[in-house]
């Protein structure tokens, strides 16, 4: 980011509501309460509306029919200036002051799932079954829920409100979605972004960053007995996955590395002509992260080059090859940063108060940027997140809807 795009961000926090910037004092008087209530009130709407949702499909890069169903319904709510900008985000507006800060409060449009899945969701009491139930019909339907209270209350803010469906936060998205809104459609304009994603009452103030890889090796490849003794692309691999299994790498920061899915060959008794692997490192530590990436990097080569001078007298040659196939860039915040004093403030309200956890999500983009971000869970219970399986109990759902109430009201101010 240039450096006037950062000096205009920073003296937008400090125009940020005095409460939310030192004691994260959370807002209160008549309307506040209303709108509290009303969310409490209308928590089977949202829920339902959660329902409705979910029956859209929503698979990666596929987002369009859930996009444009969410568009109809935040037109519902009177939001300003809906759009589905060119990447497939949709955005409404609650507008505030002049020069005071922007908020977005998102949910994702995406899911895990291929089309075709089945995702119609099945009811039993307070438990909901079905795919993405609750990562992230939930979050885009608290989206939703905000604005609503806010029009019964009839809350006006200091601050500009954007609601924000996204696309690709999962998987091979790599987070475009969001990764526009910084970069293009909103550069320069967000103060605090706020991601809904997760159930129960959990917030994400630390980024996971990730770096994956596609490795290939490859060679000419021939007949296991009639050409043996040239180099093999299967055992360079086996050699470079020998060289990551052996890394030491740090708890605090906490780095991880996997080689996840390995693919090549085409008959026992070939030499193959291409063997490959997919790899994925994380932490939340940016210069960790570069570390682990660099001897990955390093451990490929030399794996090429080892299973080449095996083989000195053959004329063939492995060759490798990197592909990235994501980049989640990494970050931290303090304990004590105002967003997160506000939504610990804010849950603590409610009576609860939220540990942070760090998580991979839609607020990295803006993490890594130093933007004021947080992922706030959407209340309830889940289990099985990416899976057929998944589930998630409505009971007490309500405070989830309060909590990211609150959050946005507490940094927005109320006129």
């Amino acid at each position: 980011m240039r450096a006037s795009l950062h000096t205009a961000i920073a003296a937008a926090i400090l125009a940020t509501p005095l409460a939310a910037q030192q004691s994260a004092r959370v807002p209160d008087g008549p309307g506040v309460r209303r709108a509290l209530a009303y969310a409490v009130r209308t928590e089977p709407q949202t829920i339902e509306e959660q329902i409705a949702i979910c029956e859209i499909e929503a698979p990666p890069f596929k987002e369009a029919r859930r996009a444009a169903d969410y568009v109809r319904r935040m037109q519902a709510l009177g939001l300003r200036n809906v759009r589905i900008d060119s990447v497939g985000n949709v955005i409404g507006e609650r507008p505030g002051e002049p020069g005071q800060p922007v908020i977005v409060i998102s949910g994702h449009l995406d899911t895990v799932f291929p089309e075709g899945t089945d995702v119609r969701v099945k009811r039993e009491g307070t438990m909901l079954r079905g795919p993405g139930i609750g990562d992230d019909c939930r979050g885009l339907a608290v989206v939703l829920a905000v604005a609503r209270a806010m029009n019964d209350a009839q809350l006006r803010t200091r601050g500009t409100v954007l609601f924000v469906g996204t696309v690709g936060e999962e998987g091979a998205g790599n987070l475009r979605g969001v990764r526009h809104l910084f970069e293009k459609e909103l550069r320069g304009r967000v103060t605090h972004f706020i991601s809904v994603d997760g159930t129960g009452y959990t917030m994400t103030k630390d980024a996971v960053g990730s770096h994956r890889y596609r490795v290939a090796f490859k060679g000419p490849g021939g007949h296991s007995y009639g050409d043996f003794g040239m180099p093999n692309p299967t055992h360079a691999l086996g050699r470079a996955i020998a060289r990551i299994a052996d890394f030491q790498v740090p708890s605090d920061p906490k780095v991880t590395f996997s080689v996840g899915v390995v693919q090549g060959g085409s008959s026992v008794n070939a030499i193959a002509a291409e063997a490959s692997m997919l790899v994925d490192m994380r932490s939340v530590d940016p210069a960790a992260l570069d570390s682990v990436d660099a001897r990955f990097q390093a451990a490929v080569r030399q794996a090429a080059e080892q299973e080449n001078a095996r083989w000195p007298g053959s004329t063939a040659r492995v060759t490798v090859e990197v592909q990235s196939t994501g980049i989640r860039p990494a970050g931290t915040q303090p304990a004590d940063a105002p967003i997160v004093r506000a939504a610990r403030a804010a849950g603590e309200r409610l009576g609860f108060t939220p540990a942070a956890t760090p998580s991979s999500t839609d607020a990295n983009i803006p993490i890594s940027m130093g933007i004021s971000s947080l992922t706030i869970d959407a209340g309830g219970t889940g289990q099985g997140a990416h899976s057929l399986a998944e589930s998630w109990d409505s009971a007490g759902s309500e405070k989830g809807t309060q909590w990211a109430l609150l959050l946005v009201l507490t940094l927005a101010g109320i006129r």
